[in-house]
């Protein structure tokens, strides 16, 4: 029935993206084992290190993640070490997530999983780095529609 091809999933822009993302994280759980971290921790730690102290709500802001979903996040992360919180002095409103020690630590012992997934990517030739930038500056692309679209 060809006015149903639209309802084949291999024409479906959501599947391939959601077995990518799946799979990629997939990629990365030996690497954070290593690490004793999770993929969203990773995303956390990875915010807290580029810009430093963050509130929650900033947090949840760059990772596209609702405070419901974060808060349990940090709470372990914070029980693991990795990361304190507190509330801010000038607004009690606001949560404050800064890097502890142990957290600040990882940060070199993680500097090289950006590359080793990319090395993932490159096996048997199957993608060059040109391509794998240009595939995420896409995908960015594509994040920043659909965040749009989902304020609207």
């Amino acid at each position: 029935m060809p006015e149903y091809d639209s309802l084949h999933l291999k024409n479906q822009l959501c599947f391939p993206l959601y077995a990518a993302s799946r799979m990629t994280t997939k990629l990365y759980a030996p690497l954070l084992d290593k690490l004793n971290i999770t993929y969203p921790q990773y995303l956390v730690l990875l915010v807290l290190w580029e810009k430093g102290k963050q509130t929650v709500r900033e947090i949840g802001n760059q990772l596209f993640l609702e405070s419901n979903t974060l808060t349990p996040l940090l709470k372990r992360m914070e029980e693991k070490g990795l990361i304190e919180r507190k509330r801010s002095l000038r607004d009690e409103r606001n949560v404050l997530v800064a890097l502890k020690e142990k957290g600040i630590a990882l940060k070199e012992e993680a500097s090289c999983i950006p590359t080793q997934l990319i090395e993932n990517l490159r096996d048997n030739n199957a993608l060059n780095s040109q391509e794998i930038l240009a595939f995420k500056d896409t995908l960015s692309r594509i994040l920043k529609v659909l965040h749009e679209k989902t304020l609207e």
